[in-house]
């Protein structure tokens, strides 16, 4: 068996989906481990993949661990074992600390972004030596592959991505809900307002992909017209002027949910968990 996924939430089933749907794994070269034997044996049928229990473990050659990262130093002890190769995409939980957990060096950390469900993720990958030797890293590249992009960066930069990547469809989604509202409030249906902020949006990465951010504002804007007119510079720890308008304005002397001393856009906190 070539892969026992542990825990099979949003993030899990999509990676799964991905890998089953592009050939890169079979449903027989999988097995799934559930919070209990009937959640194991629901979520196998959904897929045409194997139920396992923790006994079973042993048969794998690599387990995928998509747990809520408050569950993992429970759940270690339970999974541990001394020949397998693991692949984590719990947030917040090193390459150190899951190394000592399982007392296992054959480790990898991966983050997607929410952008799996789609096959669109954008995925950062580290491993520690023993797991790069043994394939397993190669083996979580050619997986990620199957839902997006993969990158392999340091651990040092994990947090950085987390924060950057990982969290910006929610940094995005608020761009998109406060064009949309502008949109409302001036007269567009709601439901036609809200597509053409997705569009744009959609539209933008793509541009974007092919020019600087510069670039595409200079080409969009022209002296005294939209956007120039509606469009300031965003100050560090800040949204643009355009969109703090629709932020309530704080008591005298109080900091708005957009203060200069929020670390992220628009008082929104970092994805990343606990170490």
């Amino acid at each position: 068996m070539k892969l026992v996924f542990v825990g099979l939430g949003k993030m899990g089933r999509s990676i799964l989906k991905g890998a089953l749907e592009r050939g890169f794994l079979r449903p027989e070269e999988v097995g799934v481990l559930g919070r209990t034997p009937e959640r194991g044996r629901e979520l196998a049928e959904a897929f045409g993949v194997r139920p396992l229990t923790r006994a079973d473990l042993g048969m794998a050659e690599r387990v995928l661990i998509a747990v809520q990262p408050r569950d993992f130093p429970a759940l270690a002890p339970e999974i541990a074992h001394h020949r397998l190769g693991y692949i984590s995409i719990m947030a917040g939980i090193s390459t150190s600390v899951l190394a000592r957990r399982l007392d296992n060096r054959r480790v990898v950390r991966a983050m997607p972004n929410l952008a799996v469900v789609i096959g669109e993720s954008s995925t950062a990958l580290t491993a520690l030596r023993e797991a790069r030797e043994a394939g397993d890293l190669a083996f979580a590249r050619a997986l990620f592959a199957t839902v997006g992009d993969v990158y392999e960066i340091p651990e040092h930069l994990f947090d950085a991505f987390t924060g950057m990547s990982a969290s910006a469809p929610a940094y995005l989604a608020v761009v998109a809900e406060a064009l949309a509202d502008a949109g409302v409030k001036m007269g567009m249906p709601r439901a036609l307002a809200l597509r053409l902020a997705a569009d744009a949006l959609a539209a933008t990465g793509e541009l974007l992909k092919g020019r600087h951010p510069a670039q595409v504002k200079d080409e969009v804007a022209s002296p005294g017209a939209p956007p120039s007119t509606a469009s300031t510079p965003s100050r560090p720890g800040r949204c643009g002027r355009p969109f703090t308008r629709r932020w309530r304005r704080p008591p005298r002397g109080g900091t708005s949910s957009a203060s200069r001393s929020d670390p992220t856009p628009c008082g929104l906190a970092p994805a990343w968990g606990p170490r």
